[in-house]
């Protein structure tokens, strides 16, 4: 039997916890330091020669400091004679970077897939990339999770029974994500006709699909500052919806994100844990759920050379 460490950085203490529960492993140690000009320095307290380690760390919130951290971890893990690296990345920081918006401008997504590669990591897992084809930066094997499992069933549970529901794409980009939602919630579609005017500003136009009388449920990957969110919410209100309710994945919530949420029509915002958010955890309006099981069973599989299909739906 392959002996492996799982390891996290500052950004996913939590759910790295969760994680080594499930599996019952205990979380190793990494001691993460700055020094007083805002370096970082990580040192690695278990001996991981040979060894299969998974190191877990969303790039978020201070996205650069966690980015760097992970890098300098998966070194100090290549330079200790780890075996294989894999990093565990929950949320996939400047993943909204993939192409060219305009001339003179990077491609940020290909640079972070460079810099992981070249830093040692041998393969990445990561949930509800921004862009799909971020996977195609990537010369070593990545895999592509999804938490539509875990916010399915709490939209059954808690959401589904009120009343006819209508799933709603914010933008022309997320319909396919609806749909596929749609199919198992047995619900409608609908759509916002949205104009973006600059990074981070969004206004929501039409709304194309039926939402009168229904209640509107918000399906997307990420709210960053949940002003195309709270857009979308007014323009369903507007052309009749009953309700809105709105869930996503990945909960970056940055400047005035949570005012937006509690000032806005929207009953329950649903995310979960892939990043940290104790202003979201505090928040009555805010539903944080883990996506702890699904990497997990990621994890374990990958370690046992099992198939991890079928958790692509």
């Amino acid at each position: 039997m392959r002996e492996w460490v799982i390891l996290s950085g500052s950004a996913n203490q939590p759910l790295a916890k969760k994680i080594c529960d499930k599996l019952g492993k205990t979380l190793g140690t990494a001691d993460s330091r700055r020094f007083s000009d805002g370096e970082v320095f990580v040192e690695i307290g278990e001996n991981v020669r040979g060894r299969d380690v998974y190191v877990i760390q969303s790039t978020c919130r201070a996205a650069n400091d966690t980015l760097m951290e992970l890098l300098i971890m998966i070194d100090a893990l290549k330079r200790a004679s780890a075996k294989d690296i894999t990093a565990v990345m929950p949320y996939y920081g400047y993943a909204r970077q993939d192409r060219k918006v305009a001339p003179r401008t990077p491609i940020s997504a290909k640079l972070v897939a460079d810099l992981l590669t070249s830093a040692g990591a041998t393969r990445v897992v990561s949930m509800d990339l921004h862009a799909g084809q971020i996977q195609g930066f990537f010369n070593i094997p990545f895999d592509n999770l999804f938490s539509s499992p875990v916010l399915i069933e709490y939209l059954k549970k808690e959401i589904a029974h009120l009343g006819e529901t209508v799933l709603v794409s914010p933008d022309a980009g997320g319909v396919e994500r609806v749909r596929a939602f749609a199919k198992r919630l047995d619900s409608s579609v609908a759509m916002i006709d949205k104009r973006r005017t600059g990074p981070n500003v969004a206004k929501a136009m039409n709304v194309v699909g039926e939402v009168k009388g229904k209640i509107a449920i918000i399906v997307d990957d990420m709210i960053d500052t949940a002003g195309t969110l709270t857009e979308a919410a007014h323009a369903v209100l507007e052309q009749g919806a009953s309700q809105v309710f709105a869930c996503a994945t990945h909960g970056v919530l940055s400047g005035p994100a949570i005012k937006r949420i509690m000032d806005s029509p929207i009953k329950k915002v649903i995310v979960t844990d892939t990043i940290l958010s104790p202003e979201a955890a505090a928040s009555n309006k805010i539903v944080q759920l883990s996506v702890a099981d699904i990497l997990a069973e990621a994890i374990y599989r990958i370690h046992n050379y099992d198939s991890v299909s079928n958790l692509f739906i």
